[in-house]
């Protein structure tokens, strides 16, 4: 009755106004959701606080139509009524139609739709603006149709729909019974935008007036909800809930009160991943003019060239003259994409190039084996840094070669071995261990690697832990291998740790085809052999690899010695670039560590502003009960260039959202896979980074 009403309300305009979000992390008005959406890709994270619960929750557009939210709860347990414990959730709202003149919004939404099923609901919702009020309206089922005011019109429809089941299940498991049910409640509510106050300070603006009526009746889940429906003791008091919420461009901050006994804080914090904030980089070098004649015979212009590289942080590996071509190989440096590799290369080397050498063929290696082959004409890097020219032109004078390795005879070769070393700051953390909602560990870590030539290297790391409460963490109950569950064992005894020990040969193939060999302590927890096998064609969007490993599991002292423990893995792997949204996949099948057979679908979405974000699931031949807490391997990944912070750098910082560390479907983690190695030499990635030929 109520979408009725609102879809027959017509004729007053509908302004465009931010939309904010509600306490359990999507967009919405306080408890329930409405038909709005944050703009595409916008990523949001934030808190909301009361007594007795906690919500933390990470909120992400991923697709227009599609807004995803995963939350963990830090709430009272329903089973002693005493005492905090964890709950982690995730939940979906699509839209199915949008607002026009006379028409709402309408959304359909599924509340902790992997999670216990505590909060698990589902429901359907429309929004109307008139000005600044807008007006939302909505069915809720499960958990958001406790206050069951009304029969479900499915349930009576079909005996199917009739029962809804009740169990808790034990975390991770994808709940199947949606809209099901006898009982639904409506729910309803205002949020208006107040105008522009004037104080002493000057002008508030952005504050927003809400009002609800959830469909929700309960405060918590005392007497044992949803497994036990009885005179429940977490009934609301209210079902009413009142707040009053200010937002600005990139954060939220309210008031509520609910449930008529309560006030909640709730803050948020948001970007758009596509235009992130960023601290501004140093401007490029001038590039300065051709020599007007050649300073001396080939040997001493590659000397020149690879001292000049060095000065820009270049390693320069190869160089020869063909024709009019300067031909170079380089590796290192503190930029991630090859056009600002080129024109950094060339603002470096362009005092000691020969004025008669026309085109630039730069070769990019990295980690030891050559990624990419790019040929650019000079006088368009030289009309681009004289802002004569746009990127899109020196995208499109710019030709894309497929990688070989091979150096071509008479090529004059810098000697070797290189080194690379680095010292830096660690961070290990673990969610959802059922004592403590976030386990941490800072360390100090040192690596380095030294490059033997023609593909080979040996490296290593160690690492020295500072301080945190990893080490916290309860004994592993796994019925599995104790591949990774044993993590806070690692902690405890391996706070001085050789993290990684290993000598391994990359290189090309053939062209496009790239090879991997280790041997040697690959991570932290195993050691062994390992092998891979990529063919990763440079312009087409999708590459095919392979890995085959033999590995032990190391002593929680993480020194030289291993437990009795071994397994052969491995994995069958496809990557994709998807036609839209920018998107891309992963697949991979195979082995895991613990033994179990099963696949492992990873999707993600890539911004022009370097930012990745996505999520991954694992399923397996280890049924839930086996796999433990959590049902199944899942995460949520977030990837942010390091040059956004304001210091030119090629390094990427990862943080993995990993609601429960099990010993299902873990893959070993080796510090060179192929497809990370090569994938920004690919012409997908030249695209997106053809604003670095301007720097």
């Amino acid at each position: 009755m109520a979408l009725l009403l609102l879809a027959g309300l017509a004729g007053a305009r509908a302004e465009e106004l931010p939309v904010t979000g509600g306490d359990f992390g999507g967009v919405g008005l306080i408890e329930m959701r409405n038909a709005r959406f944050r703009p595409d890709g916008t990523l949001e994270a934030g808190t909301a606080l009361r007594h007795q619960r906690r919500f933390w929750f990470l909120n992400f557009q991923a697709l227009p139509f599609l807004e995803t939210t995963f939350r963990l709860t830090e709430r009272l347990d329903a089973t002693s009524g005493q005492d905090m414990t964890t709950d982690r959730a995730f939940d979906l709202k699509l839209r199915l139609l949008e607002e026009g003149e006379y028409n709402p919004a309408i959304a359909i939404g599924l509340q902790d739709f992997i999670g216990t099923g505590l909060y698990a609901g589902e429901y359907i919702v429309a929004s109307k603006r008139w000005w600044g009020l807008d007006v939302s309206a909505g069915l809720g089922w499960g958990r958001l149709g406790t206050g069951a005011e009304w029969n479900s019109p499915l349930a009576m429809a079909s005996d199917t729909l009739r029962y809804r089941p009740r169990d808790v299940g034990r975390g991770g498991t994808v709940q199947t019974g949606f809209f099901r049910g006898e009982e639904m409640a409506p729910f309803a509510g205002l949020e208006w935008s107040i105008p522009s106050i004037n104080m002493p300070w000057g002008a508030v603006e952005g504050l927003r007036a809400k009002a609800e009526w959830s469909g929700d009746a309960l405060r918590d889940e005392r007497g044992g909800y949803p497994a036990w429906r009885g005179d429940l003791r977490g009934e609301a008091a209210s079902r009413v809930n009142l707040g009053l919420q200010w937002s600005n461009g990139w954060a939220d901050a309210g008031l509520h009160f609910v449930h008529g006994t309560d006030l909640l804080a709730r803050i948020s914090f948001r970007m758009d991943p596509a235009d992130p904030p960023a601290f501004s980089l140093p401007a490029p070098p001038p590039l300065a003019s051709r020599p007007r004649q050649a300073r001396g015979d080939e040997a001493m212009v590659a000397r020149a060239a690879f001292d000049a590289l060095a000065a820009a942080g270049f390693r320069g590996l190869a160089f020869r003259q063909d024709g009019g071509v300067a031909e170079v190989a380089l590796s290192g440096g503190a930029f991630r994409t090859l056009p600002q590799i080129a024109s950094r290369a060339l603002r470096a080397m362009q005092p000691v190039l020969p004025p008669d050498l026309e085109m630039l063929r730069l070769r990019w290696w990295r980690a030891g084996v050559e990624i990419a082959v790019l040929e650019v004409p000079r006088l368009t890097l030289e009309a681009l840094a004289a802002g004569m020219a746009s990127p899109e032109e020196a995208w499109l004078a710019s030709r894309l070669l497929p990688p070989t390795g091979e150096i071509a005879p008479g090529t004059l070769r810098a000697p070797g071995p290189f080194w690379d070393w680095e010292v830096g700051p660690r961070l290990g953390l673990a969610l959802g261990d059922p004592s403590r909602t976030l386990r941490w560990q800072a360390a100090l870590g040192a690596g380095a690697r030294i490059g033997l030539g023609h593909g080979f290297a040996l490296a290593g790391g160690v690492q020295q832990a500072l301080f945190g409460n990893l080490s916290g963490g309860l004994p592993s109950d796994s019925l599995l291998p104790h591949v990774r569950s044993d993590y806070a064992e690692y902690a405890r005894e391996g706070g001085t740790a050789l993290a990684t020990l290993y000598g391994e040969r990359i290189w090309n193939l053939a062209p496009d085809v790239f090879a991997r060999a280790s041997a040697g302590y690959l991570e932290p927890m195993f050691g062994g052999i390992s092998a891979e096998l990529l063919w990763r064609p440079h312009d087409r969007p999708f590459a095919l690899g392979l890995d085959l490993n033999w590995v032990a599991q190391r002593d929680f002292n993480q020194k030289l010695g291993f437990q009795g423990y071994s397994v052969a893995t491995g994995h069958a792997s496809l990557y994709a670039d998807l036609p839209v949204w920018n998107l891309f996949g992963i697949v991979r099948a195979g082995r895991y560590l613990a033994g179990d057979w099963g696949a492992t679908f990873e999707l993600g979405r890539r911004f022009d502003s370097g930012i990745e974000i996505g999520g991954f699931a694992t399923f397996t031949n280890v049924s839930a009960a086996q796999f433990g807490e959590g049902s199944f391997d899942k995460g949520l990944y977030v990837r942010i260039p390091l040059a956004l912070f304001g210091r030119q750098d090629a390094g990427l910082g990862s943080a993995v959202i990993r609601p429960v560390q099990r010993d299902g479907g873990q893959r070993l983690s080796v510090d060179n896979p192929l497809w990370e190695v090569t994938r920004d030499g690919r012409q997908d990635a030249l695209r997106r980074g053809i604003g670095g030929f301007a720097r």
